[in-house]
């Protein structure tokens, strides 16, 4: 069944989610800057996209141990953009992350590099496969950086407890 369609309408579909997802990041975390923060609101969210792992339960998802290489160096390297731009500030004895003007910049850069890599990679690596490297290139972006907000978060915290 999925063999019959097309592989461009795989990268049609798959960008587009794409630009739907980081439009809800982006709406969620103006959003999360205006109520405290706390741990679980920090752990939660690479607890949630493990469980994308799952796709790799299915060969065509598969990736090939250089590019799974490649794919986490990708992913942590941004991570050090998103570290760097999210810091915490204390309100009221309540920790909040403070709001960057960068950030929002920052994940629309993100996402043009995504789907422009897409394009041009869709080309030469079967659609599945490359559906698992942004996988990864993402869970390696989001762990780094939410570990970094934790210690960041809890060292805060030491000083207003």
């Amino acid at each position: 069944m999925f063999n019959s369609i097309p592989t461009h309408y795989y990268v049609i579909g798959s960008t587009v989610m794409a630009i739907v997802m980081g439009t809800f990041v982006m709406v969620l975390r103006m959003r999360a800057a205006k109520q405290p923060t706390n741990e679980r609101k920090i752990i939660i969210p690479p607890i949630a996209m493990s469980t994308g792992a799952l796709m790799f339960i299915f060969e065509q998802f598969r990736v090939p141990p250089m590019q799974i290489l490649e794919s986490a160096l990708v992913g942590m390297v941004f991570s050090t953009i998103l570290i760097t731009t999210s810091k915490f500030e204390v309100r009221n004895q309540a920790i909040y992350l403070k709001r960057s003007k960068a950030f929002a910049f920052i994940l629309i850069g993100l996402l043009v590099f995504r789907v422009i890599a897409k394009i041009v990679l869709s080309s030469s690596i079967d659609v599945g496969e490359l559906a698992g490297m942004f996988w990864i290139l993402a869970f390696a972006m989001l762990v780094p950086w939410r570990v970094a907000m934790l210690v960041q978060f809890k060292k805060i915290k030491k000083t207003i407890a």
